[in-house]
């Protein structure tokens, strides 16, 4: 008689929008969660009701995602931990978390930031924080809107990771009939094409607020899509990683979606919102806001040329008002496109 192999166990932090998305992707998939929650309302909600009345109200969770504020319990036994928190918060929480991760434990990293100060991307954060081999940390990167994924509607995914095996460990814990997850080994790639989109899908906001077209939106997705191959090859990624789910499909989900935050951000901004404002409206984290300066310095330390990069970090710091940026890149000296 074969014996059955346990479930995986995955401790998921936190349970935000994206992170209880990947909670419930895991869980279809056979997987074991337990989430992470920094109030106590949320877990107990999520485990008395199988509900996260923060962000999915009305989606009921499977019942093998359990829910916790101690994240010692969480962690325990943990085959998998998934960071789902804002990138620039993520050295100070995982320098509390680290002592009690275990010794097999994979970390799989869902953010799309990069740290401002030190231009680590966040696999990088997580090995220098927790001493980590780069093999023991993965990478998951897609057109992944958590709205569409809550509701079971096809997603897929790119999972990045330098030792091939652990990247197919992670794909079978998350592969369900609506979640199609490959994987590769191009961590940086993988990871810059997910920072770089959030800025672009930000000056596609803009553009969308302002009335400026569709053409004008075209225009910056693949002129976007054009600046994050530049730094990216500059850093050692492979271009065709930007040719697929983390490349071009998460810029494409990102700067078309009215469920995009970094999109939405963007578009407050458009109508005439200040940066305080549109973070208000917004509500949620908005990584792009946060990285585009530390994305800037990258294209600098790589002598990369990043123009709608460059211009939104001037804007969001208030050094150009909306019509002066618009006339920034309209006002670029032509050359050929490749």
């Amino acid at each position: 008689m074969t014996q059955q192999q346990p479930a995986a166990r995955a401790a998921v932090f936190s349970a935000g929008s994206w992170g209880t998305a990947v909670g419930k992707i895991l869980a279809d998939a056979g997987t074991s969660v337990v989430m992470h929650a920094r109030r106590e309302e949320i877990a107990d909600s999520i485990n008395d009701k199988h509900r996260n009345p923060g962000y999915f109200p009305d989606v009921e969770l499977p019942h093998t995602m359990t829910a916790t504020t101690d994240p010692a319990a969480a962690l325990d036994g943990a085959d998998f931990l998934v960071l789902s928190i804002p990138a620039q918060s993520l050295r100070t929480s995982l320098a509390a978390w680290a002592p009690l991760i275990g010794s097999g434990t994979v970390i799989v990293s869902l953010m799309k930031g990069i740290e401002l100060g030190t231009g680590l991307r966040a696999s990088q954060v997580i090995t220098d924080v927790t001493g980590l081999p780069q093999e023991r940390v993965a990478v998951l990167s897609g057109p992944n809107l958590a709205r569409e994924i809550m509701a079971g509607q096809p997603a897929a995914a790119t999972i990045a990771c330098t030792d091939e095996q652990v990247a197919r460990r992670v794909q079978a814990a998350c592969h369900t009939p609506y979640f199609r997850p490959y994987t590769g080994t191009d961590v940086t790639g993988c990871e810059l094409g997910g920072a770089v989109k959030n800025v672009i899908a930000l000056a596609v906001g803009i553009a969308s607020g302002m009335g400026l077209g569709h053409n004008g939106e075209a225009m910056l997705i693949t002129r976007g899509l054009a600046e994050t191959n530049r730094l990216a090859v500059a850093m050692g990624a492979q271009p065709a990683t930007l040719a697929g789910l983390s490349g071009v499909g998460d810029l494409i989900a990102t700067c078309s979606s009215p469920l995009s935050r970094n999109r939405t951000f963007g578009l407050h901004l458009g109508q005439g919102m200040s940066v305080t404002e549109a973070t208000a409206a917004t509500r949620q984290t908005t990584e792009g806001v946060k990285s585009a300066q530390s994305i800037l310095a990258l294209a600098h330390d790589h002598g990369v040329e990043m123009p709608i990069t460059e211009v939104m970090s001037a804007l969001l710091l208030g050094k150009l008002t909306l019509d002066q940026a618009a006339a920034a890149l309209m006002q670029r000296p032509p050359k050929p496109e490749h």
